[in-house]
């Protein structure tokens, strides 16, 4: 079988990071080429991997990109690699407006190529426990808080953290909101340091997003409601929790807990308690072997273009109704 071989562009924190788990994939990852030669040369030397002079030369050595850069520059490397007939992995936010990246998943379609966008939470062991048990939510919430840190702070909080909570809810939902309202503030940077969104959607549907850099207690929680049922998830633990009440003639089974009865109605019932779990394992590594694999079985990878597209367009919205007007510039 032959060999797939992945270069990586951008060398700075996201990138470097990426250097360290690529390198687990051995000889897969062929080298690195970031603007910053010097920055390029220590992740290339740390990792016995090549350093490239220019995009064009890393292209001419491999079979996909993995794209680690600042946002500002994701438009301009994707449509040059997808151009050259190359797989594309770029970290989120995918571009840095919605017509580039309509444009590049355009693209990335009419070569049949792979467009893998890093949404990194989908990987995530809370959700992968949750699996094909997650039902139809009729009310979400979500809180995304972390203390203040400057990297990250050039783009408004919705690009850099709340983005994550949006693909998750839209593959949740699996219907795009009808309507949104949202309400942002800059506290500390020229970005919106917290923001809050609610999405409503077609089917009645409602998600109640906030999103801050600026808290003292960092977490990362998601709470679904819907008919019989109430999950958490717990991003930073990657713990999962659902309670729900029993089928008729239901009893506690191995792996749940019976929490109580239900009084109410002809019918008692009993609310179980349980926690799948998930194996553990780096969810960006797991990205990243997804990306290979993708390209070498020609699959639609979990978080496509498509995906990474109408989380960008939805944090658009989000941005527009906060009366807010920018072009991520992205980080490294």
């Amino acid at each position: 079988m032959k060999p797939i071989k992945v270069g990586l562009v951008g060398a700075g924190y996201l990138g470097a990071i990426h250097a360290k788990l690529l390198a687990a994939l051995g000889e897969t990852w062929v080298g690195v080429f970031d603007l910053n030669s010097e920055v390029a040369a220590q992740v290339a030397t740390q990792w016995n991997r090549r350093v490239f002079g220019s995009l064009e030369s890393l292209l001419d050595e491999v079979d996909g990109v993995l794209v680690a850069s600042a946002t500002s520059s994701h438009y301009e490397i994707a449509k040059r690699a997808l151009e050259r007939g190359k797989h594309v992995f770029l970290e989120k936010p995918m571009t840095s407006t919605v017509a580039q990246a309509e444009e590049i998943v355009a693209l990335s379609q009419e070569k049949e190529l792979v467009l893998q966008v890093g949404h990194v939470e989908r990987f995530n062991r809370a959700v992968r426990a949750l699996g094909q048990k997650a039902p139809r939510p009729q009310f979400i919430e979500t809180h995304r808080l972390t203390q203040f840190r400057s990297r990250g702070t050039d783009v408004a909080v919705v690009l850099d953290l709340m983005i994550h909570d949006l693909d998750l809810i839209l593959m949740l939902c699996r219907e795009y909101p009808a309507h949104v309202e949202a309400v942002g503030v800059a506290v500390i940077s020229e970005g919106a340091d917290i923001a809050n969104a609610r999405l409503t959607f077609p089917s009645g549907a409602v998600a109640n997003i906030t999103a801050s850099r600026i808290s003292a207690n960092p977490m990362r929680k998601m709470r679904l409601f819907a008919a019989d049922s109430y999950i958490s998830l717990d991003f930073a633990n990657g713990r999962t929790e659902i309670y729900r009440l029993a089928r008729p003639g239901e009893e506690a089974l191995p792996g749940t807990l019976a929490l109580g009865q239900v009084e109410k109605g002809a019918v008692k019932r009993h609310i179980l308690c349980e926690a799948p779990e998930a194996p553990e394992a780096n969810a960006i590594e797991m990205e990243q072997a997804e990306f290979v694999r993708a390209m070498r079985e020609g699959v639609r990878p979990t978080v496509s273009g498509e995906d990474g597209l109408a989380a960008l367009r939805l944090a658009s919205e989000i941005l527009s109704k906060m009366g807010t007007v920018e072009v991520p510039t992205g980080r490294e």
